[in-house]
């Protein structure tokens, strides 16, 4: 071997030595930050212990049970701010010796949205003593906030990264007004979010129901939209046509089952082999009455259009599969119930959006 081949052999040696050393050092410094940010664990309030479920398969089922007491036995602040839920909000405290104005209440709400998940914030009142929304430009009330950080959307479960960048923004900005923050243990956070996160694909189901045209023939768009109309529902600026509860939640909806939307500008021109009414299951309370008045709209546009009810395999929907699809609708309201989370509660609302 000659000298020039030793000489790189050695160089080459001691950079990917010093690779290895940076992104040690990398990772430690990482672990550190993480835990002056989160504190020491506690534990988690989704699976604790006498209150869980194992499956067959070992996997622990997630349970709602109350608020734990704080870590000095008073209760713990978080839940009592308006809005929040121990099962699927990660809440961090903010707490100063003088009211907070309203520019460093923006930051701290906009280093908290930054890590892309939904956020709430609630704020102690100086003047009342009690929780309640942030008002915007009325800083200077609020000696105490709560940011809460929700775990599980339809967008999957909050990561380590995402809670990261959450609880090291609020605590910049925190330490910026000299406040104290504080946090709630990060490991027993993400595996509740991820037990929260695989129930909620589990029952994440929605029932489609179409209406086609016969061989080649076409729907009106004009049409539709008076028939959609007469039935009760409202065409919105997504292109959907939407069945409302007096909540103004969405029951089900009435879609192009062609790509184009049904644009309020487009529509009157527009013609389409077929539309489709959807159910959102977890989002509706009564799941089987609604599955019901759903079918009946469609059967209604059947024979107003000359169309015919069909699966989305195109095969024909008969009275023996509405009936197995009301089963399911069933059983998937059961497990909700079962778990604490009803079919189209708030909680639900909050878990099967985004």
């Amino acid at each position: 071997m000659s000298d020039l081949q030793l000489s790189l052999l050695v160089i080459g040696a001691v950079v990917v030595g010093a690779v290895y050393l940076y992104n040690w050092l990398q990772e430690r410094s990482f672990h550190h930050r993480m835990q002056q940010a989160f504190g020491s664990a506690h534990d988690d309030v989704l699976l604790k212990a006498g209150v869980e479920s194992a499956l067959t398969d070992g996997r622990l089922e997630p349970q709602i049970v109350p608020p734990e007491e704080g870590r000095e036995g008073r209760a713990a602040p978080a839940v009592s701010a308006p809005g929040f839920d121990p099962a699927i909000d990660y809440v961090a405290e903010v707490d100063a010796d003088a009211p907070i104005a309203d520019t460093q209440i923006g930051e701290l709400a906009s280093q908290a949205a930054s890590c892309g998940k939904p956020v709430h914030i609630a704020g102690l009142d100086a003047t009342t003593g009690e929780w309640g929304d942030i008002a915007r430009g009325e800083g200077g009330r609020y000696v105490s906030l709560r940011l809460a950080l929700q775990l599980v959307n339809r967008a999957g479960a909050v990561n380590s990264a995402q809670l990261a960048m959450f609880c090291d923004g609020i605590k910049s900005s925190a330490d910026r007004i000299s406040a104290q923050a504080a946090f709630p243990d990060a490991q027993s956070a993400l595996k509740r979010a991820r037990e929260l996160d695989a129930f909620c694909a589990g029952v994440d189901v929605a029932i489609g129901v179409n209406v086609v045209a016969e061989g080649a023939g076409k729907f009106a768009g004009a049409r539709i939209r008076e028939l959609a109309q007469s039935a009760g529902f409202k065409l919105e600026p997504d292109g959907v046509f939407h069945f409302r509860d007096e909540r103004r939640q969405t029951l089900f909806t009435l879609d192009n089952h062609e790509p184009a939307p049904f644009l309020p500008e487009r529509i009157q021109g527009l013609t389409t082999h077929g539309v489709t009414l959807l159910l959102d299951v977890p989002r509706a309370a009564a799941g089987v009455e609604v599955l019901d008045r759903m079918v009946d709209i469609a059967n209604s546009f059947a024979t107003a259009l000359g169309g015919r009810l069909v699966d989305d395999n195109r095969a024909a929907l008969s009275e023996a599969g509405i009936a197995r699809i009301r089963e399911q609708v069933r059983s998937i309201h059961a497990t909700m119930d079962a778990h604490g989370i009803p079919a189209g509660s708030s909680l639900a609302l909050r878990l099967f959006s985004g």
